[in-house]
This record gives C-alpha cells, structure tokens and sequence, in this order.
C-alpha cells in the first residue's frame, strides 16, 4: 500500500432488532468532505492515536473509536475489521480507510454540532431504499457496505462475514461505474463482474 497516503478509521455501529440488525449512520454538513451524506462515524487518524509498534489497520481503528466518541458521543469496544478502502484516482482527495464492524454500546447519542447534523438507525436495507428514492445521500464504500449486511439476518452473522475484511481498491471504468479486484476491467485483473454502477437509481452492485 502507498504509505504516503492519509489514512482513516471508520465504525459500522449495529444494534439488533426482530427484523434484524440496524446500523448508525450519521448526516455530515453542507460543507467539506461528505458534504452532506449520510455516512457511518469515523475520521482520519491523528497524532494521538499513534502508539509505538501498532500497524496502519490497529492506528485506523483507535481513530475510528475515538471519532465516534467525538461525533456522536459513544465509544464502541471489540472493533472487528470488516473492509479497507483504497479512493479511485480521480477523488479530490484520497484518504485509505478502514471500516470497522462493532456492536454498538448502550447509551444515548450526543451528536456533536460541528460535526453531525441528525443520525437514524435505519436497517441496512431500509437505507438502501431510502437512497433509492432519492431521500438519502450514500456514497459507494457506505452503499456497498450497506447491501453487504443487509443480506444477513444477525450481528452474528455480521461478525462471522467480516472473518476475512475484503481491500476495495477502487478504479473507475466508466459514467459512474466502480470496478475492484475480480473484475475483468480491474488493472488487478479478473475474468468476471466486481462492479457497482452508479449512474441511475437503484444503483447496481454486481459480482460474479
């Protein structure tokens, strides 16, 4: 991996319901990265998150606790690396992030004003049809995270998918369509479809 480029951490938050998990996603501002979006809590890593001997993904994931203390005022414990997110060439600016999977902790939300506009616990395919619609901003590493758990049916389930996190190094291909590795149009190379297409709605994610 490219160790010149800024790194992040980012908490998936769920909670369990009979119709099964919801997940935490939080509202940015009308300003600055994200503008906007509906995204899961988590930021980049800074100085303090630094501890002597720990890798990229272990920094990535105190700064991705700490973020969420600081934007909506919990601290998840047990984080459990579900993905790394490597941004297409062409983003303003490119950030590697990590996501990481956690059961939410009991307590109320404090979202911070700078930071947070509202937050909502949809179910992963709740939001998916939010976004459908046209009533909720997602972008591709949020989406494509979302229809990841929105095909099972508990955080057990979640935890035991995310055994083996998945590197998402994104490449565009085309209007709005995201390619990773397996794809035939990946420079990695692959002989079939790990795509998500982008330019209408319901957006399209299709992998062989």
């Amino acid at each position: 991996m490219d160790a010149t480029m800024p790194v992040a951490g980012t908490a998936v938050l769920l909670r369990d319901r009979a119709d099964g998990p919801e997940v935490l996603l939080t509202r940015r501002p009308d300003r600055g990265s994200f503008a906007a979006a509906w995204v899961f809590p988590g930021g980049m890593v800074e100085p303090e998150d630094a501890v002597a001997g720990a890798s990229e993904q272990q920094t990535a994931a105190r700064a991705a606790i700490r973020e969420c203390d600081e934007e909506v005022g919990i601290r998840p414990a047990e984080l459990v690396t579900l993905s790394c997110w490597v941004p297409p060439v062409e983003a303003p600016k490119r950030v590697r992030t990590w996501f990481f999977l956690a059961t939410a902790p009991e307590g109320e939300l404090t979202l911070s004003p700078d930071e947070v506009e509202e937050s909502r616990w949809p179910t992963p395919a709740e939001a998916l049809r939010l976004h459908a619609s046209g009533e909720l901003r997602l972008f591709p590493p949020t989406w494509v995270t979302l229809h990841t758990l929105a095909q099972l049916a508990s955080i057990d389930a979640a935890f035991a998918a995310a055994s083996a996190p998945e590197l998402y190094a994104t490449h565009i291909v085309g209007d709005g369509v995201f390619v990773w590795g397996g794809d035939a149009e990946h420079p990695e190379g692959g002989d079939g479809r790990h795509r998500l297409e982008t330019a209408s709605r319901p957006w399209q994610y299709l992998r062989d």
